[in-house]
């Protein structure tokens, strides 16, 4: 089975993102491909560049990072969401004239067309937070 996942739900303020990584470890390990993962409202916060979680908490950046490489994961951040956050990757930052960028490596800016893609190209699609 395809998955497309959108995260909703911060980072560290809410279970979705652990949630959702959690359930793509198992689902991947059963098996499973994860088409795309859309983060939208507060969850664009997984893509930070800046981030620095304490020593004693979980990763959820870098652990993000890893799981779409290893397993090819495309990895979209919603371009309105982003700019209202200030999450910017280094287009956007030319763009809007802004002297740094704090997109990590492996995520892209894009539109909400890319989460419809997503539910049209995966069996399920399955949201978390909210």
């Amino acid at each position: 089975m395809q998955y497309t996942l959108a995260i909703y739900g911060a980072p560290y303020s809410t279970q979705a993102c652990q949630t959702a990584l959690n359930f793509s470890h198992a689902a991947l390990n059963r098996g499973h491909t994860i088409y795309r993962v859309f983060l939208y409202q507060d969850a664009v916060h997984t893509a930070s560049s800046l981030a620095v979680p304490p020593q004693d908490e979980i990763d959820l950046y870098q652990e993000w990072q890893q799981l779409a490489t290893h397993y090819d994961i495309d990895m979209v951040v919603c371009i309105s969401a982003a700019l209202r956050r200030g999450m910017l990757d280094q287009a956007e930052s030319e763009r809007y004239k802004k002297n740094h960028f704090n997109l990590a490596d492996g995520f892209t800016i894009s539109g909400l067309g890319q989460l419809v893609d997503g539910a049209i190209q995966s069996d399920r699609l399955i949201t978390f937070g909210g």
